[in-house]
This record gives C-alpha cells, structure tokens and sequence, in this order.
C-alpha cells in the first residue's frame, strides 16, 4: 500500500486559532498532518529565528506540537526534528486577515511557508479576509483544491520551481472563482502615535490602519477587492536583474584606489 503524503501545518496565530483548525479539518483527508506551530500568536514576526535561548516543544495532541517561538522556528524543528520523514507539502494558515503586497515581507504566516520552501518543501501560505463574525470555510475549501492538485502534480514531479511557493488570499464569503496575480500594492496609514504610562514616560505604538485604495488590474489586491481569491507565485530570490545589469556600468574603482593609496600611505 503506498505511504499517504506527510503534510506539515504551520501558521502565525498560534495554536489553538480557529483558522489552524479550519486547516488541519480541510487537509487531512489529503494525507497525514503534522502540526508545528506558536504556542501564542506571532503575527508579523516575519522571518525572525530563535538563536539566543532554548526553544520548548508541547505535545498537545498526538503529532500536534506548541512551539514558544517564531512561525521560522516552528518550521525549522518540525522539519529536521519532529517530522518521521521529509513532508510533501507545507501550508500555513489560515491567518485570520489578508497578506497582500508589502504584507509578505512582515507577515509570520507567509515566513513560515518560506522557511519550508528553502528546505525543499512545497509550500503555501494561506490567509483569510478579516471578518466578524469570522468563517475560514471558504478559504479552507479552495486551500483543499489547491493542495489537492499540488500533491497529484508533485507524484511526477515537483509541483513549483526550486525557490517558489504560492501565497494565496481568499475574500470573506463565497469567492467568484479565483485568480493567479502579482504582488499588488497594499497602503497604510504610517503612523507612530506616542502616549505616556503612570510614570510620565513615552512608549509608542506603530503603524496605522489600511488606507482604501485602487490597484492594478491582475494585482493579488485587485482580485479580493473584486471577489476573487488570489493565486501569488513567490520567489526567494531577491535580486533585481535590472539594477544588477545596471551596476556593472558604475565606477566606485575611486574608492578602491582612495583605500589603497592610504594603506600604502601608512605602511
């Protein structure tokens, strides 16, 4: 009989989130799960790694563990520790709120899918319309399509590119359809607001509320606003190709030069 596909569940919420549950309810017909995520809520942790203090691991349920650190942490001992073999796909989720744009550089739920994504593992982030009352049952019925048809591509071969995974975003209610979109542009307010405890001193909160604004068509911030989920292909690799080209036309040799002509000088 052939060995189920090994599904590693992770999130930034923390977990017990109702978001995590709808997750593991809507996978695991699809294989065996394993659960490795924050014993408390992490978001925007983004890609942060505990190096500096001892990590703790609670088994809450059987092959379900709570984790006292980052998303990247939990992904980290899931994958090279807690896991009985390699898993085929990761997914982490379902945030309760969207990660769009600029959201994928702050965002511990999308951190987590990166984690596994530079290990080899497939993987997909997933996150929610912020809603209340709150329902993830239309994002965990498309997440279920989706790794559905990840795993049933990955028996011939890996179902992304080396270095590539899916963020993916789903409007609260039922969704039109969906749509595979780049990285739109997400706007908040930038705002420190500064307040004084009982002692008369200032400690700041940071960061304001969602500003509306329109998008470009295809963007991943268009396509929830016209409710539709958004498919987002990833990448890990940074570099910009233009300004690399760009940069071999610069003459920075001055410097260089300057630096020698002084080490000489002292010498």
């Amino acid at each position: 009989m052939p060995q189920r596909p090994l599904i590693l569940l992770s999130n930034d919420d923390g977990i017990d989130a109702p978001g995590l549950a709808a997750l593991v309810a809507a996978v695991q017909e699809l294989g065996d799960v394993i659960v490795a995520a924050p014993d408390r809520e992490r978001s925007a942790a983004s890609h942060s790694i505990t190096l500096n203090s001892p990590l703790r691991v609670d088994e809450v349920a059987p092959r379900r563990y709570a984790i006292d650190g980052t998303p990247v942490d939990c992904i980290y001992i899931a994958a090279l520790h807690l896991a009985p073999r390699r898993p085929d796909l990761c997914i982490s989720g379902i945030n309760d709120g969207f990660n769009l744009g600029s959201d994928v550089f702050y965002s511990g739920t999308v951190a987590a899918a990166v984690e596994a994504t530079l290990r080899g593992i497939p993987s997909i982030a997933v996150s929610a319309e912020r809603h209340r009352p709150h329902s993830f049952e239309a994002a965990a019925e498309f997440v279920r399509e989706l790794a559905a048809e990840t795993l049933a591509r990955s028996k011939v071969s890996s179902p992304f590119p080396e270095g590539a995974l899916l963020n993916v975003n789903v409007p609260a209610g039922g969704i039109a359809g969906y749509q595979v979109t780049f990285l739109g542009r997400r706007v908040y307010r930038d705002q420190v607001d500064v307040r004084s405890d009982l002692r008369g001193r200032s400690y700041y909160w940071i960061g304001g509320p969602e500003e509306k604004a329109t998008d470009l068509p295809g963007s991943d911030c268009s396509a929830v606003q016209s409710g539709m989920a958004s498919v987002t292909p990833l990448a890990l690799d940074l570099t910009h190709g233009a300004l690399l080209r760009d940069l071999q036309s610069w003459d920075v040799g001055k410097f260089v030069r300057a630096a020698v002509e002084h080490d000489q000088h002292e010498a």
